[in-house]
């Protein structure tokens, strides 16, 4: 099966090492067109250039890119990047939120002042089957996200996310706050709209080193996205690389995918601050030290590649509608 991505379909098997969760640009569009002195096009291309093409040098083939609303998606921007890369990126559709939905959405669709259908459904399926702005790029994925609990803005993007699915196939991955407990709850509310459970990848669980958290997520039947190695103030590198090392041991290595969630820009934090406070958090942090540290943990080469390689390819390539 042929996987959308950035620069047109490829066969799901040429997707080769995948990044599952990584962004190439966070931003807040508003803030860049008011403030124009705070963006320098050329100069994030260039080092958004410079960044991927560094990631690919390392062995990775494949990001996938769960930037949508709510986080700045600009897919002709990531054209231009990827024009001078030689590296698949998957986009995808959906919308971030921990609260409310947008003020475009907040008076029209179910439970509304106006009622009617959710526009966010027409958005993602279009998406999904035409194309991302005009363009001929389609997303490859939804993206929803939860972090402390699930409110009423939530839930309104799980029901459109679900229903999107539902009518594509496409699998859905999900921000959830692992202290929270909140992939439980995700796991939870798609499966009952009936999404198999399979087709969930439950962003950031890599967060917690609580295995029986995760293996209850595990046993409900979804990835676990252990997927943000660098984000040592979090939890640091041991804690992340014990637990996943404890569970490829427990036989588990097909349900974890590894990222970092890094990006090339991202503009919630002031320049140098990422560099200061989080200094592995970088696209290469997983190959420079995650891989051998997981090594001399006993992790060998086929369980690295499951995770790696056979994971993501399952993930993005399996429809079910």
């Amino acid at each position: 099966m042929a996987i959308e991505t950035v620069r047109g379909p490829v066969e799901a098997g040429d997707l080769g090492v995948t990044l599952m969760h990584e962004h190439v640009f966070i931003r807040d569009e508003e803030i860049e067109r008011n403030y124009p002195e705070l963006w320098d096009e050329q100069a994030r291309l260039d080092d958004a250039v410079a960044r991927l093409t560094a990631l690919k040098a390392v062995g990775v083939d494949t990001i996938v890119d769960p930037t949508v609303l709510g986080l700045g998606r600009d897919i002709r921007r990531v054209m231009a990047v990827n024009e001078r890369v030689d590296l698949h990126i998957v986009p995808a559709t959906g919308l971030y939120t921990y609260d409310h939905v947008p003020h475009f959405f907040q008076y029209h669709g179910p439970g509304t002042l106006l009622g009617g259908e959710d526009a966010m459904v027409g958005m993602f399926v279009r998406d999904l089957t035409e194309g991302i702005a005009g363009t001929s790029v389609k997303a490859a994925f939804l993206k929803c996200a939860i972090e402390a609990e699930l409110t009423p803005g939530v839930e309104r993007v799980f029901t459109a996310v679900a229903e999107a699915s539902r009518r594509t196939g496409a699998p859905i991955t999900v921000h959830t706050s692992a202290p929270h407990g909140t992939g439980l709850v995700a796991q939870e509310y798609f499966t009952r709209a009936g999404i198999d459970p399979g087709r969930l990848v439950i962003g950031h669980s890599g967060d917690t080193a609580d295995l029986d958290y995760l293996h209850r997520l595990v046993d409900g039947g979804s990835y676990l996205g252990m997927d943000r190695f660098g984000l040592d103030i979090y939890l640091p590198m041991d804690q992340r690389v014990a637990t996943v090392a404890t569970l490829v041991g427990e036989g588990l290595a097909d349900r974890m995918m590894l990222s970092h969630d890094a990006s090339c820009h991202m503009d919630w934090l002031p320049p140098g601050a990422r560099e200061r406070v989080v200094p592995n958090w970088h696209f290469t942090h997983i190959h420079d030290d995650v891989l051998p540290a997981l090594r001399a943990r006993g992790v060998g080469e086929k369980q690295i590649a499951t995770m790696l390689v056979d994971n993501p390819r399952r993930y993005l390539s399996e429809r079910n509608v």
